[in-house]
Formats: structure tokens, C-alpha cells, sequence
């Protein structure tokens, strides 16, 4: 979980009155996950957040699946072409009941502020640079971020002009944590943890608004896109303190672990959540035992699909993978090292790729959209390699 943290002005006693200087009350807000007893939030508004005065539309934003038969997948997402904002340009590739995950190529600004409602979210920053902003302040973004947006913060990102950006977005129904087995009971990381409190970056500034006008705010929930308008703007917090809040952790900044032999994927994990986890594949010492075998060995997965998105550098276990591909490995059959690759892999000393892997519980399906990127032969490929 994320640690204590407050930004901006806020009173010496929660849930007491807390003047303006016109001498009038600051609205307090908590966002809070599982009722009240789960991570939360004391934010302060200049004026109250409940104030809608127009509903505009509801949208159905449903995902068209496809039917497939059971194989591996290969996507290649490389060509996709660039075009709106973060939320517009999202192109659905494949879900389930606890996640969807996307790709997005922006070139625009948000004009409006965006919550997802049932969850999480998690953007990987895969190109570019630019500014997440939310009523907990801005939060620079960088190439290799990942940025972990909780269900309540009301957000939009801003990319910087004539800077290529490229993110994959997963989208969580549930919380996002580190995994347990990093934290001691207090909640703080462990020091076998790959990574620590230091590597998270929390926002940097608070702006405070006090404009008047028309503000749009986007809501994602129950299937639909609805859209609300304030006469105020959303992003009048002068202060708050709290454990929830969005944050940056950047795949760069994970230590990880290796061993003699091979590790299994667990040691690359870095995040879990309901129904699946993510996992961060990063430079390292590959193993390092007189008659090791670097590259994985075969794997059968029982319990469940799993996704590897490809960001950088050379794969050991791959054959014909790009910059931006992304591979289904689902649950009922096999998969394991391309030929050539297994015993081509002995006597590595290291390896320099970076990628970030999901596994999921349940199983994925892809979308009509995935369909266009299929590489028809990548399951033919461990006899035609």
C-alpha cells in the first residue's frame, strides 16, 4: 500500500471546521475503499463536489469479443495509429470480468477530468512524457512509469506537445496493491522487497482552481460513459492527507531478484489485484549455476492466461518479437521457449529486456480490434522457427 502523505493546507483535527479566509467553510471529502475500512483520503474543497447542475448523456461503451479457438496470440500493436486523448484514443484488446486492457496512443490534452468508477487503474507510460492531473495535484509522468490512478481520484493527462506517446492501460474491477509478501504488518516494505517507499512518487504540486464556467467531468460505470458539467472547477482542493492518492513507480526502480537456477515469475511480481497480478521484467544477472539453462523452460499454465507486453531490448525467449508486441499465453495449453532459444540461451550472463507481464485467474478474451493485429503464424511458430 501506499504510505501517509499530505499536500497542501489542511486543519489540526479531522472533521472539524476549517475556515476560509472569507471566513466561510472548506468542504472536506473522504474517498475511502471498502466502506471505511479499507485505504482513504481527506481532501478539502473550496466548494462542495456534489455540485451537478447538468447531466449531459450516458453512452454504452461495451466491448465487442470475438469467438476464438483455443491457441496462442500475437499482437502487434506497434502501427497503431496515434490520434485523440488518453481516454479516446484507448484501444480495447482483450478483459474479463476483472480487467480490460488497452492501448492508447494520445496526441491531445484531456478537455475534460475522467474517474473510473469500479476500480483501479494502472497506466504503463511505454513513450512519453507529460503531466497527470488530479485533485490531489500534478504528477509528472516519464517514459517506463507506471501509473497507478485509485477508483476515487478525478484525473486527466496532459502530454507534452510534439512528444510520441505510447501506454498501455489496464484497467482493474478492484484495488491495486503490492504484493503482501513485500510488507511487514505495518505496512511498510520488507527489505527483500524489489522495491521500496523511496521509488514511489506521489504528486508533486497542488494548483487550486477557483475559476467559474463550465467544467466537464467523464464518469466510466455500469457499462456507460456518462458526463456531468460543474459550474465550478472539479479541482479546488487546497489541501488533504491520507494513504490514497495516485502515484508513479517507474519499472526502472525494481530491483530484481535472481537465483543460481532459474526463478519462476513470482520474483518479478509488483503488483496484485482481484483476479490477476502484473509483473515487471527487467536487466538482470541471469542464472548463474555451472549447468544452468537461462531461458524459461516449458510451462503449462492450469490456473491461468498470461499477457507480455515487449517494451524494450532482446528477448531470450523469443523469436520475431517487436518493440510494442504484446503475446497470449492462455490457460489449457503449453507454451515455453521458442526452438533454438532454450540451448541458445547457455552460458548468458545476463539479459536486457524490459516488459511487463499480467497473469490472469480467469480467462481472457480479445476483441474484434485484437483480431486486426493478429500475427496469424505465431502459433505455428515453435515448428516453423
Amino acid at each position: 500500500m501506499t504510505y501517509y502523505y499530505k499536500l497542501g493546507q489542511i486543519p489540526h483535527k479531522r472533521h472539524t471546521q476549517f475556515h476560509q479566509p472569507d471566513g466561510s467553510l472548506y468542504h472536506e471529502e473522504l474517498i475511502s475503499t471498502q466502506g471505511f475500512s479499507g485505504i482513504q483520503s481527506l481532501l478539502y474543497h473550496r466548494y462542495p463536489p456534489t455540485q451537478v447542475y447538468k447531466v449531459l448523456e450516458q453512452r454504452s461503451i461495451e466491448v465487442s469479443y470475438q469467438s476464438e479457438a483455443l491457441h496462442h496470440h500475437h499482437l502487434r500493436t506497434i502501427g497503431l495509429s496515434a490520434g485523440g486523448d488518453a481516454i479516446e484514443s484507448r484501444l480495447p484488446l482483450m478483459g474479463n470480468q476483472d480487467i480490460a486492457i488497452s492501448i492508447a496512443r494520445p496526441t491531445a490534452p484531456m478537455a475534460y477530468w475522467y474517474r473510473f468508477a469500479h476500480g483501479d487503474e494502472v497506466i504503463f507510460i511505454h513513450d512519453g512524457t507529460g503531466v497527470l492531473e488530479s485533485q490531489f495535484g500534478s504528477l509528472p509522468y516519464r517514459a517506463g512509469d507506471y501509473l497507478v490512478i485509485p477508483s476515487g481520484v478525478l484525473w486527466r493527462i496532459l502530454p507534452d506537445r510534439d512528444v510520441e506517446q505510447r501506454m498501455l492501460v489496464i484497467e482493474t474491477y478492484g484495488h491495486l496493491e503490492p504484493p503482501h509478501r513485500y510488507l511487514n504488518r505495518y505496512g511498510q516494505f520488507l527489505e527483500h522487497a524489489p522495491y521500496s517507499e523511496r521509488d514511489i512518487r506521489p504528486p508533486e504540486t497542488l494548483i487550486v482552481h477557483d475559476d467559474e464556467g463550465e467544467f466537464e467531468v467523464r464518469v466510466k460505470a455500469r457499462g456507460h460513459l456518462t458526463r456531468y458539467l460543474y459550474h465550478r472547477h472539479p479541482i479546488d482542493v487546497v489541501g488533504w492527507d491520507g494513504h490514497l492518492y495516485p502515484y508513479a513507480l517507474n519499472i526502472a526502480d525494481f530491483e530484481p531478484i535472481t537465483g543460481r537456477i532459474h526463478q519462476p515469475p513470482p520474483v518479478h511480481q509488483t503488483f496484485a489485484a482481484p483476479g490477476f497480478v502484473i509483473c515487471s521484467f527487467v536487466p538482470r544477472l541471469v542464472d548463474y549455476h555451472p549447468l544452468a539453462i537461462p531461458a524459461p523452460y516449458n510451462h503449462s499454465n492450469v490456473d491461468s492466461d498470461e499477457v507480455l507486453y515487449y517494451v524494450e531490448g532482446n528477448f531470450i525467449s523469443r523469436k520475431g518479437i517487436d518493440r510494442g508486441s504484446l503475446t497470449l499465453h492462455p490457460g489449457g495449453i503449453p507454451h515455453g521457449p521458442h526452438p533454438g532459444t532454450y540451448e541458445g540461451s547457455i552460458g548468458k550472463q545476463e539479459t536486457n529486456e524490459y516488459a511487463v507481464m499480467i497473469d490472469t485467474f480467469r480467462p481472457l478474451r480479445l476483441t474484434e480490434v485484437a483480431a486486426q493485429l493478429e500475427d496469424q503464424n505465431y502459433f505455428y511458430s515453435w515448428v516453423n522457427a
